[in-house]
C-alpha cells in the first residue's frame, strides 16, 4: 500500500509548533459533528489533546499530503500518524499503516 502523508494545520491557534520532532506519535479523530467542516479530522497529541487539524484547503496541504477530505473515509474513527518534517507553519506526518486504515480495491 502507497504511502499516506497529511499536514497538521491551525497550529497557532492551540500550542504552536515549537515542540514538535519528527518520530511523534500523534492521534488522528474523525470530527463529523464540526460546523465548518464535515470531513474535519483532528490531531490529538498525548497530553496536550488538540494541537491542530488535518489540512483540508489548497493552501494549507503541503507537499505530497492529502488533504483531510481525501482521507477521511480511508480511515476508521480513530488512526494513528507519525511526524516526518517540520515545515514553516505546518507539520508533515505520515499515516500509521494498520489497523485504523480501511483498505479499499482497485475499484473504488
Amino acid at each position: 500500500m502507497k504511502k499516506i502523508f497529511f499536514t497538521i494545520a491551525g497550529l497557532n491557534h492551540y500550542y504552536g509548533d515549537e515542540f514538535f520532532e519528527a518520530g511523534m506519535e500523534v492521534t488522528l479523530v474523525k470530527e463529523p459533528d464540526n460546523e465548518f467542516d464535515k470531513e474535519a479530522i483532528k490531531v490529538e497529541l498525548e497530553g496536550l489533546g488538540l494541537v491542530g487539524y488535518v489540512a483540508n484547503s489548497p493552501y494549507t496541504v503541503k507537499g505530497e499530503s492529502m488533504s483531510a477530505g481525501r482521507i477521511y473515509d480511508k480511515i476508521a474513527d480513530e488512526a494513528s500518524g507519525v511526524v516526518k518534517y517540520k515545515l514553516p507553519g505546518a507539520i508533515l506526518c505520515e499515516l500509521v499503516m494498520e489497523e485504523n486504515v480501511i483498505e479499499r480495491t482497485e475499484s473504488e
